[in-house]
């Protein structure tokens, strides 16, 4: 396969990189010239802009966007759009809204596919879970492709047409919340509570067997491994909540009660007043676990 890869941030390296591995060839651009010479170090073929990637592509342009969701995406396409047709295949690895993803299938002039992505940077070594909305023939097109990004052929699945893929995704990232929300409860009762436990050796014998154990429990033990049971000077703040905002309005539109997800929610909103939540330093802690967001200090 000859894939070009426009975006090459963390994650769009990642794409570059394990699509090289798998033996595939790579067209790679970036506004950024240091992140296309980190791409063509790797392997990757430069390309001086958008037009030029489309024209090394030749005939069937097969296009993986990693661009930030929003304005970039949509300006991404407007560049693409006059070397694209009806045989070509653009992938939207972003973290884009559904509803977006569905306007932008129906004007493209490709193929569409919008691809959640989960799995953050640690996608580098062990591969993606990808969850790709769009038409079959057009994932079918991509699937040597989503078996190098994705964990291998039962890390990815077209959930359905268009917009499903990023939907899947939105729901997805409202069950990370709440499942980060239980977790830091739960060891916010343990911190506060009446024994003195070493929180690290607690997450290890229930990452062991327990019924609970999980990679963001796994997450956990790394956190009070690495900054202590008190979690030392990680800041009451939890940033984020676009996606988790999704959803919760989509539960609105759709009369489902989500009273789990909402209140993460509503706890990582009410993080951004400071009154010391335990739960919250956790959660904060967790994204720099799985996605290495920056952790706001003290």
């Amino acid at each position: 396969m000859h894939l070009g890869v426009i975006g090459l941030g963390r994650m769009g390296q990642i794409v570059v990189d394990r699509v090289l591995e798998a033996g595939h060839d790579v067209v790679a651009f970036d506004l950024e010239p240091e992140a296309v010479a980190t791409a063509a170090d790797a392997g990757a073929e430069p390309a001086d802009s958008v037009p030029d990637l489309a024209d090394e592509l030749g005939e069937e342009k097969r296009i993986w966007l990693m661009v930030p969701a929003g304005e970039a995406v949509d300006a991404t396409l407007e560049e693409l759009e006059p070397h694209l047709d009806g045989d070509d295949v653009v992938v939207d690895g972003g973290n884009s809204y559904f509803e977006d993803s569905v306007r932008r299938a129906e004007a493209c002039s490709a193929a569409y596919l919008d691809c959640g992505t989960s799995g953050g940077p640690a996608g580098a070594e062990l591969g993606f879970s990808l969850m790709v909305g769009g038409p079959e023939w057009a994932y079918e097109e991509l699937e040597p492709a989503f078996d190098a990004v994705a964990t291998g052929p039962d890390g990815h699945e077209r959930m359905g047409p268009a917009g499903s893929g990023h939907y899947v995704k939105m729901v997805h990232n409202g069950v990370e919340y709440a499942l980060m929300q239980a977790y830091g409860e739960g060891f916010e009762l343990l911190h506060e509570g009446r024994y003195d436990l070493d929180l690290e050796s607690v997450a290890s014998v229930w990452n062991n067997g327990a019924v609970i154990r999980s990679w963001l429990l796994e997450l956990c033990e790394e956190a009070f491994r690495e900054e202590g049971t008190d979690l030392g000077d990680v800041a009451d703040r939890i940033e984020g909540g676009s996606t988790g905002t999704w959803t919760v309005q989509e539960a609105l539109e759709q009369e489902v009660p989500l009273p789990l997800i909402y209140t993460s929610l509503a706890e990582r909103f009410g993080s951004r007043a400071d009154d010391g939540r335990f739960s919250r330093r956790l959660a904060s802690r967790l994204r720099y676990g799985f996605g290495r967001h920056e952790v706001p200090r003290r």
